[in-house]
């Protein structure tokens, strides 16, 4: 009889290279009057959770624009070309998931 042969994965997940991490991009003094983008990235709920912060910010910060836009692809793949146009279109990002 052929002994089982297993193979096991790190459950910590953790990447084999590790990349520079970037700054946070400094806070606004102010919401009034900038454009803010609510991104959901595909997680199930996400956008609607994010349509209620869109209200939110209607009824309580009405000298602030929204927009609520889906990222391309999914969660795990980068588009610099979105990112790169949400940040001509708009001061702020709230990137969510939902759950």
């Amino acid at each position: 009889m052929t002994p089982i042969k297993y193979t096991a994965l790190n459950p910590q997940g953790q990447p084999l290279q590790s990349k520079a991490r970037l700054p946070l991009a400094p806070r606004l003094d102010s919401l009034d009057g900038k454009t803010i983008a609510f991104v959901d990235v595909g997680f199930d709920g996400g956008y609607e959770f994010l349509e209620q912060m869109q209200g939110w910010f209607a009824r309580h910060l009405p000298a602030t624009k929204t927009m609520l836009v889906r990222k391309p692809g999914n969660m795990l793949t980068d588009t610099p070309e979105f990112w790169a146009e949400l940040k001509q279109q708009c001061n702020s990002v709230i990137f969510g998931v939902g759950g």
